[in-house]
């Protein structure tokens, strides 16, 4: 099982690593170097996410439809392409729209949404995967290594991007995105290799049951304790991601911060993680669960306010405290929530892990887009840019504090309780699947 969790850990970093160029280099570049609208940098961020809802009919029909035998592996493979690909040609898009802004434009509208297509596709098929291969009590470990493969990775990918781009230039990093979109492509495909057991077919298999979005939905949704999970992981989400798209902005424009320093915060923030979900196991055992995503929750409020307060004081280490902080708090909250997410399944594993991942990538839309919003509004209304972000890391404490009082109503026994047996249909066509 140890070897399955490193290669499930492999395709995850993978994935991962797109990110980084993305959220960590690119937007700091497009707002301070480009000097464009941080409302229009954070749509296009979240434009990945608008085919989020397809995560729980991509997870459904992947239950019932393998591809040459593997009920996994084609999708992954197909959505790690289309990271590797956005990841490499976001650049290029970009930097067309000071020559042709229109042109630029809709090139990266479309970048951005292959990455994010890839992104939901790849993501809801290894995490059904990773729930299939661990039992409820192995799943906290299978999310600590993938989880620690894959920050360990993201911390190495900025320590490189960082170092390539040390004298920036258009063309550097357009190189050092290609270089980071290759990476990923190999480690992915590594990790899918042996990973999944090939199934027969029946060859009386019944035709597959097709459910409309409606009924998908109603399947999750019409669950109280699913529905209130749902929302949860989207306030939670919304603001522990929300802050990528501007924390290295804001360091730039509230410190000075070349491109190359503030790439590296992604290293620091990666760091601490990475000591959260060391803890996390020790925590676990004496706090449960639920104990542990409170604690990481705490922390993450207690650093936005760090961090917002930083700015207006001139306060260099204080902002990088509150980013220590920040590391520490989402890995905490992190491996806790993905944990008790793996463990809110049913027999139709891909349809709710395709819902909770709707979720992540409707926050992490949603979280973008406020704060780029916020951003603008009130540095215009304040005439200072600074006092913007202050606003946003204001609002993503509140957000935090909510998300705490939330937390006290979420029980994965009632959530198995309540969860709609398969019907007879259902089964019929997931026995056959399996082979049986």
């Amino acid at each position: 099982m140890l070897r399955k969790r490193i290669q499930l850990s492999l395709i995850h970093v993978a994935v991962a690593m797109t990110l980084v160029p993305i959220n960590s280099t690119l937007n700091r570049v497009m707002i301070k170097e480009m000097a464009l609208s941080a409302t229009l940098v954070a749509v296009l961020a979240s434009l990945p996410y608008i085919f989020s809802p397809l995560q729980m009919v991509i997870g459904s029909y992947s239950d019932r439809h393998p591809w040459l035998g593997y009920r996994r592996s084609g999708y992954i493979a197909l959505g790690l392409v289309m990271c590797a690909a956005g990841v490499s040609l976001a650049p290029l898009a970009v930097f067309l729209m000071p020559q042709n802004q229109w042109l630029g434009l809709g090139l990266s509208m479309v970048v951005f949404a292959a990455w994010g297509m890839g992104y939901n596709v790849a993501s809801v098929a290894y995490f059904s995967l990773a729930s299939e291969l661990s039992d409820e009590k192995g799943r906290s470990r299978t999310i600590s290594i993938m989880w620690f493969v894959m920050i360990t990775g993201i911390i190495l990918t900025a320590a490189a991007l960082s170092r390539l781009l040390e004298d920036y230039t258009p063309a550097r990093l357009e190189t050092a995105f290609l270089a980071v979109a290759l990476a990923a492509l190999v480690l992915g495909l590594l990790g899918l290799i042996g990973l999944e057991e090939r199934r027969k077919t029946a060859a009386s298999q019944p035709a597959p049951v097709r459910k409309s979005w409606r009924e998908l939905g109603t399947a999750v949704l019409g669950n109280p304790q699913a529905r209130h999970f749902f929302f949860y992981l989207i306030i939670l989400l919304a603001a522990i991601l929300g802050q990528d798209v501007l924390l290295e902005p804001y360091a730039g424009q509230a410190f000075h911060l070349p491109v190359s320093a503030t790439t590296r915060i992604t290293s620091i923030w990666g760091t601490c993680f990475l000591a959260a979900l060391l803890a996390a196991g020790f925590l676990e055992r004496r706090m449960g669960k639920r104990g542990v995503a409170a604690l990481g929750g705490w922390a993450a409020v207690i650093a936005f306010v760090t961090i917002a307060v930083s700015g207006p004081l001139e306060q260099k280490s204080l902002f990088y405290s509150g980013v220590v902080v920040l590391g520490l708090g989402t890995g905490l909250s992190t491996v806790s929530n993905l944990s008790l997410m793996l463990d809110m399944t049913t027999a139709r594993v891909g349809l709710f892990i395709g819902a909770w991942g709707m979720a992540e990538a409707l926050a992490r839309g949603l979280g973008a887009v406020l704060s780029g919003g916020l951003r603008d509004v009130f540095g215009a209304l304040t005439q200072n840019t600074v006092l913007g972000y202050v606003v946003v890391f204001g609002v993503q404490a509140l957000m935090m504090l909510a998300t705490l009082q939330m937390l006290r109503r979420i029980d994965v026994v009632e959530f198995k309780q309540e969860a709609a047996p398969l019907d007879a249909m259902e089964r019929a066509a997931l026995v056959n699947e399996a082979g049986g």
